[in-house]
């Protein structure tokens, strides 16, 4: 049996990346495509569609911190989903990640297998980083995927275009 089910993950959506004091602001671009992604978590449940919040979460002396400065250190605020968002998290609707692809030492994988979902839905920050990792394993596991150009966004508005470039015509994403 197919199920027609969609899911929608909303990566990193959290107070570090986009609140303007965060740790690691993705910038002022970012803060755009929250009134897009409120909007497509509101209609994906209104739809009985699923929704997951992929969301960063590093102990204090993470690796990770030699390329990047210190941020969403597990249980601060910077770690948090943003304000805009955080009535639809839930305890059951949270992955916390701990590198830029979703699905490394996460449940994510046995998820999907258990779900089946007919697509999976993308937006978030940034889109060179988590959301192309994220993609990328998506695509590799031949699952129809779907990046929201209003709904994603960088700090770095040239590997912004790259990577939307990369999910469309190398991973087979449909951007749109």
């Amino acid at each position: 049996m197919h199920n027609n089910k969609k899911l929608l993950l909303v990566v990193d959506m959290l107070k570090d990346f986009l609140d303007p004091d965060g740790k690691l602001y993705c910038g002022d671009k970012s803060r755009d495509i929250i009134p897009y992604v409120q909007n497509l978590v509101k209609n994906f449940i209104d739809e009985d569609n699923d929704v997951l919040f992929i969301c960063d979460s590093h102990n204090e002396n993470d690796l990770e911190f030699e390329m990047f400065p210190p941020h969403c250190i597990s249980n601060t605020d910077g770690a948090l989903v943003i304000d805009e968002l955080s009535d639809y998290v839930a305890a059951d609707n949270i992955i916390r990640k701990t590198r830029f692809s979703a699905f490394y030492n996460t449940n994510l994988d046995k998820l999907l297998e258990q779900a089946n979902y007919e697509q999976v839905h993308i937006v978030g920050v940034c889109t060179n980083i988590c959301v192309m990792y994220t993609a990328e394993e998506l695509c590799n596991r031949d699952i129809n995927t779907y990046v929201h150009k209003k709904g994603v966004q960088s700090f770095d508005s040239e590997a912004h275009k790259f990577a939307l470039q990369q999910m469309k015509y190398v991973l087979g994403a449909k951007v749109i």
